[in-house]
């Protein structure tokens, strides 16, 4: 069922197969549409029933005139789990898709089994920005402030790396019709769920791209913290994690989601998301009668131990296991762990100063020869 009827609006849906597990939403943000989640959503498809449409004013949902607000989106999306005879999801949005998934949340405490937030707050900008970029793009038109617009959505290394795919999704917002873009803003201008956020209650995870100026990681951190929430910081990322690194956001959606799932499932979504989908799957293969055990030992008590527990985000587990791995010294690992950091949000300055510490507590020559491996793993690059 392509398109869905709810209480006098068509929304544009995909939904998976219901028998492929439990059902989870995912929200998009203005000027986009589902296809944004395409690589998380074939990435998660084995384990979830999902669901993905385009919020009303994108894609190919209907953009009524006239200003959106919250509660509008809020609606939608209970008027279209009610049609879909689902009663409780779990939910994910990036942006305003996350502000409708911490409203929905709010009014329906009891449909929300889990809530995942990438790039969002309670509040984004400012009354007075939204109503900037609305007279913006009266005057001028989306698809002139596209190419200015887009520049927020995505790390400066994205549009080297992917100049093709940062070009369509320029297309992609330059064509969102203007009414649903206008609406939408007006939204956005209008939601501020700053007073009523503490009384979230489904347990949540906060995910948030090391580069995103427009919902800064320090902010998202702080709002992690208020909530007692998860807090996971997507390397390489600016606003659109799901679009930039979707191996690391679709690992710790899994991760996170489906806490019932065996600790050795829960150890390689994490060992993936930190070591890259080629490296494990690589090593599974090459992995004989010899080794097998010892392969399944270290991600079920390495990586669905440790490395899975919510006390401390992936980024600073990192950095104490590359402190550790120098200090020892275990160099082949070190090496594995510092061409990992591209998938963890440790930068090159974070090396630095893990080997000064190091050297003091440790060592000079344990130091030296890390900076050595750091050096050539990130010539790689």
């Amino acid at each position: 069922m392509p398109f869905v009827r709810t209480s006098g609006l068509t929304l544009h849906v995909q939904r998976t197969d219901p028998a492929t597990g439990p059902p989870l939403v995912l929200l998009n943000p203005i000027g986009s549409d589902l296809r944004v989640w395409d690589d998380v959503a074939g990435r998660l498809a084995s384990g979830f029933q999902i669901i993905r449409y385009d919020l009303r004013g994108q894609g190919l949902s209907d953009a009524p005139a006239g200003e959106y607000t919250l509660d509008d989106h809020v609606a939608d999306l209970a008027g279209l789990l009610d049609a879909l005879g689902l009663d409780t999801v779990a939910l994910a949005g990036c942006s305003l898709g996350g502000l409708v998934a911490q409203a929905f949340a709010l009014a329906h405490p009891q449909r929300t089994a889990r809530l995942v937030l990438l790039d969002t707050l309670p509040r984004i900008g400012s009354a007075g920005g939204w109503t900037e970029r609305m007279a913006q793009v009266q005057a001028q038109g989306l698809a002139a402030l596209a190419p200015e617009l887009i520049r927020r959505w995505f790390a400066p290394e994205y549009f080297e790396a992917h100049p093709d795919d940062a070009h369509g999704y320029t297309t992609l917002l330059a064509r969102t019709p203007p009414a649903g873009y206008l609406g939408s803003c007006a939204a956005l201008r209008d939601a501020d769920l700053t007073a009523q956020i503490a009384a979230l209650t489904p347990p949540t995870l906060i995910l948030c791209g090391e580069h995103d100026v427009s919902t800064p990681p320090e902010t998202c951190r702080a709002l992690a913290h208020d909530l007692g929430a998860g807090f996971e910081l997507i390397a390489g990322a600016a606003h659109l994690p799901m679009v930039e690194q979707p191996q690391a956001v679709a690992g710790h959606l899994s991760a996170f989601l489906r806490p019932e799932l065996s600790r050795f499932d829960r150890g390689m979504a994490v060992r993936r998301a930190v070591l890259g989908t080629a490296h494990v799957d690589r090593a599974s293969a090459q992995a004989t009668n010899l080794d097998r055990d010892f392969q399944q030992f270290i991600t079920e008590y390495a990586w669905g131990g440790p490395w899975s527990r919510p006390g401390l985000d992936i980024r600073t587990r990192h950095l104490l296991t590359l402190a550790i791995l120098t200090a020892l010294p275990r160099e082949h690992e070190l090496e594995l762990h510092v061409r990992a950091t591209r998938n963890t949000g440790v930068t090159p300055d974070d090396l630095r100063e893990v080997f000064l510490h190091v050297a003091v507590y440790a060592g000079v020559p344990v130091a030296n020869r890390a900076f050595a491996i750091a050096r050539a793993v990130l010539a790689e690059d």
